[in-house]
């Protein structure tokens, strides 16, 4: 990304209420550094952190969570220190990456012992325990022993524990990871949901279909540097030098690719790819779906296709991420 970019993709971004906040951290183990003069702002609502392995995602939800202080710079979680005040624990939800779990424990007790740390008696902390379960969908396992789960129970459970004290913020590392396709489109549903609900949800991920079926905020970070942070079609729009791609089903394609070209500006190239479809770059995707419809009707055409295979976060991710721009 060059830096006007930059200056331009973090205009408007900053969240009207700052909930999570790090400006100027760097983090480092050994020689490696996990993160560079980082500066980050997020508010209410699911926030998608994407980036390649290494890029530093899981240091800066240790960051957030307190696991971690920073060598340099300062992270708040609701303008406190999570690594020294110990009243903002109460506030953070954390579902790691990896399983650390009482193997022999039912995943009720589990959710339950770890809920009583937030200062619940045992019965208030049995009482969520079970309805952070039934909220993940593991209410009929609950009584099952952990170490009989299979993985993506053992996920539901690490996402129960993560949201049964009812926190105000709550990040979830890879919190997909393991389920089956029913299991993560009901997973993908509470997560909107919890953001729904006025929380600051932070969900890492390497899935970018899932990270947009829950939101269209993210924040991608290479070589542990912000590289955007934004709704996903506001970034789009500024690669104003990478046109979208469409595809457009009908059926006299010829005939409707000439008049493109001679008709609107915004169109720079056309292609028949087959006998019933054509491709064409545009510089302006909102004025294409409107035109291009509208034109094939003047025609005499029905459109039964339209897709743009570079309107989604995986395009803004590989222009961003994997291109190095």
């Amino acid at each position: 990304m060059n830096s006007q970019m930059t200056e331009r993709a973090a205009e408007g971004a900053a969240p009207a209420a700052v909930m999570l906040s790090a400006r100027g951290v760097s983090k480092s183990f050994g020689p490696i550094r996990a993160l560079n003069e980082f500066d980050l702002e997020i508010g209410p609502g699911v926030t998608g952190l994407l980036g390649p392995n290494g890029s530093g995602k899981s240091t800066l939800l240790k960051l957030f969570s307190g696991q971690l202080r920073p060598d340099t710079g300062v992270v708040r979680a609701l303008g406190r220190d999570p690594f020294r005040e110990v009243s903002v624990f109460g506030a953070i939800g954390l579902c790691p990456e990896q399983d650390k779990f009482y193997e022999d424990l039912s995943g009720l007790d589990f959710v339950a012992a770890l809920t009583r740390l937030h200062g619940f008696d045992g019965a208030q902390a049995r009482d969520r325990a079970a309805a952070a379960m039934a909220r993940v969908g593991m209410q009929a396992h609950q009584d099952k022993r952990i170490g009989a789960m299979s993985r993506g129970m053992r996920q539901r459970t690490k996402i129960a524990q993560s949201i049964a004290h009812d926190p105000t913020i709550v990040l979830l590392d890879e919190p997909l990871t393991g389920a089956d396709p029913v299991a993560r489109a009901d997973l993908i549903a509470l997560i909107s949901q919890l953001g729904a609900e006025g929380r600051c949800v932070v969900v890492s991920s390497h899935v970018l279909h899932e990270v947009e079926a829950m939101t269209h905020q993210v924040v991608l970070i290479r070589f542990g540097r912000l590289r955007a942070q934004g709704d996903i079609v506001r970034l789009r729009t500024l690669l104003d030098d990478r046109p979208y791609r469409i595809h457009v089903t009908v059926g006299a394609p010829r005939r409707l690719a000439s008049c493109l070209i001679e008709r609107l500006e915004h169109v720079r190239a056309v292609s028949v790819i087959a006998a019933d479809a054509l491709e064409l770059t545009t510089t302006e995707l909102d004025r294409a779906c409107f035109d291009i419809p509208q034109l094939a009707e003047e025609l005499g055409e029905t459109v039964r296709g339209f897709t743009s295979p570079d309107a989604d976060l995986e395009s803004l991710y590989r222009y961003l991420i994997e291109e190095g721009r």
